[in-house]
């Protein structure tokens, strides 16, 4: 890939100009093809198995067992419709561009800018929504004081950047391992020792009290939908922990030996081994006996809850700490998302492209990661110190920081990159009806159609919140701040990187 051709010079539609580069600028930008599909499908599974261990019981404090049960299975259909048109789009555009991709495609370098932008605050926040959980884990177990957390959220950040940048290999080697563990663990909760009738005692122990908030009911048996149907539409912003970052696959698609064979079969197979793991923890973790969804409602360490009431403290602390391999595979494997979902927009030249340089021996984005989880943290510290450097301890952590902070900032940013991808396949379909697609969804537009709905049903539930606008006004800034570097620095610097140059010989068609 040498100099811009002539076809792409001047001002493009959309208002945007390329850059010339010569091939030493793609030489430095060099990524190693390695993941096969089992790599894939533990990066997928991988990512998401942490919302199995923490994030997801949130949702009991607003819709109660049924609601939560119910809130799942909708936005188990959203994901559905997703993956389906992802598997589709994906080998059709392999390129590690990913969402930003397949809507700069369909809907020229602005949508796709503003796609990326959207995926960017996912990438950026799930990794500090996990490392939090991470250190109430591991809080929990040792006993150690809430405020030396940031100590160990740098500490984890650090471990796992190295491991992501010694190379790719070594990458998807440590997220294999710690997705079957983590997944081993789950299969040792579920099959741990317990009576059905503890379900009615404990899982269906919320009722509502005058406040119209979750209160406890002593003798369970309450009702399945304790808040009714708007409790089912306000827990499903907590649903999504279940399934959130499964769509980061092809953002793998440059280092997938066989993108157009794998990439489909490994997120397919993903999402099966979600919805059964989603539907397991659901129904069992609520119904130990001492432990309930009234305490889950507000606990940083449900799975670690359960552990300790069958096992009591000793099992838990061993069990807790293998426990904490889930935390760690979706901390990993997202780190991994966002340094390529960085690398993909400086390549093409939306972020600077100084951004996008490999590492020379390990062919890793390293300066991408890096820089990535620096802002991460740099946001949950502001938020940390905001809130008084986790106020009067691990309560107030749970409740003020991930609740209502960082976990709602992204999944505000994963909605509104699931509505551009939907309308992107849809696009897509209609713009482009001849282009390659080895693998085609069975949903069509419908699956789509359905996403776009469940995705922006859940936004607006997430705006009944108010606490939800201290991070609604985050990503705002952040994408205006974007919004503002393109249009008066990015659009004239962009660059043909291999999804750029997809989009514009086709468009030229």
């Amino acid at each position: 890939m040498a100099d811009v051709p002539s076809s792409a010079t001047g001002t493009q539609a959309g208002g945007v100009k390329y850059a010339t580069r010569d091939k030493d600028y793609f030489a430095k930008r060099g990524l190693e093809r390695y993941a096969g599909v089992w790599s894939l499908w533990a990066l997928g599974v991988g990512a998401v198995i942490s919302g199995h261990f923490s994030g997801w019981n949130f949702g009991f404090a607003t819709g109660g067992w049924g609601g939560m049960l119910v809130a799942g299975a909708i936005i188990a259909i959203m994901y559905l419709g997703l993956v389906f048109c992802i598997a589709e789009m994906s080998p059709a555009l392999p390129h590690t561009g990913a969402a930003y991709s397949f809507a700069r495609t369909s809907m020229g370098p602005w949508g796709g800018f503003i796609t990326g932008l959207f995926e960017n605050v996912e990438y950026v926040i799930t990794p500090a929504v996990i490392v939090t959980f991470i250190s109430g884990y591991f809080g929990s177990i040792t006993g150690m004081d809430t405020a030396l957390y940031p100590i160990l959220w740098i500490v984890f950040y650090a471990i796992f950047l190295a491991l992501n940048i010694y190379g790719v290999a070594l990458s998807y080697k440590v997220t294999l391992v710690v997705t079957l563990i983590s997944l081993a663990v789950l299969v040792v909760f579920w099959m741990s020792p317990r009576t059905p009738m503890y379900f009615g005692r404990w899982a269906l122990n919320i009722g509502v009290g005058a406040d119209g908030k979750a209160m406890e009911l002593p003798e369970g048996n309450g009702p399945l939908f304790p808040f009714g149907f708007s409790g089912v539409l306000a827990t499903l912003p907590f649903a999504v922990w279940l399934f959130l970052a499964i769509e980061q696959l092809p953002l793998a698609a440059e280092e997938s030996v066989d993108p157009k064979r794998d990439m489909p079969r490994g997120i397919l197979l993903g999402m099966a081994t979600l919805i059964v793991s989603a539907f397991m923890i659901v129904l069992l973790n609520p119904s130990v006996i001492g432990v309930g969804s009234f305490a889950l409602g507000s606990s940083l360490e449900p799975l670690l809850d359960g552990f300790r009431a069958i096992y009591g403290d000793a099992g838990a602390v061993i069990l807790g700490l293998v426990a904490l391999t889930g935390l760690i595979a979706s901390f990993h494997t997202i780190l991994y998302a966002q340094g390529r979902q960085v690398y993909s927009l400086s390549r093409a030249g939306y972020f600077p492209s100084g951004l996008s340089v490999t590492h020379p021996k390990y062919k890793t984005p390293h300066i991408a990661m890096i820089s990535g989880a620096l802002l991460g943290l740099a946001v949950m510290l502001i938020i940390w110190f905001a809130n008084g450097g986790g106020g009067s301890g691990e309560a107030q952590l749970g409740d003020d920081v991930i609740g209502t902070v960082l976990l709602n900032m992204a999944v505000f940013g994963a909605m509104l990159s699931y509505i551009a991808q939907a309308l992107s396949f849809i696009i897509l379909r209609r713009k482009f009806p001849n282009i390659e697609r080895p693998f085609r969804s069975p949903l069509g537009n419908t699956g789509a159609v359905v996403t776009i709905i469940i995705a922006v049903v859940t936004l607006f539930y997430q705006l009944q919140d108010p606490n939800f606008f201290r991070g609604v006004i985050w990503v705002i800034a952040w994408c205006a701040a974007g919004i503002v570097y393109f249009a008066l620095v990015g659009r004239n610097k962009l660059i043909l990187s291999p999804e750029e140059e997809f989009a514009l010989e086709h468009q030229a068609k």
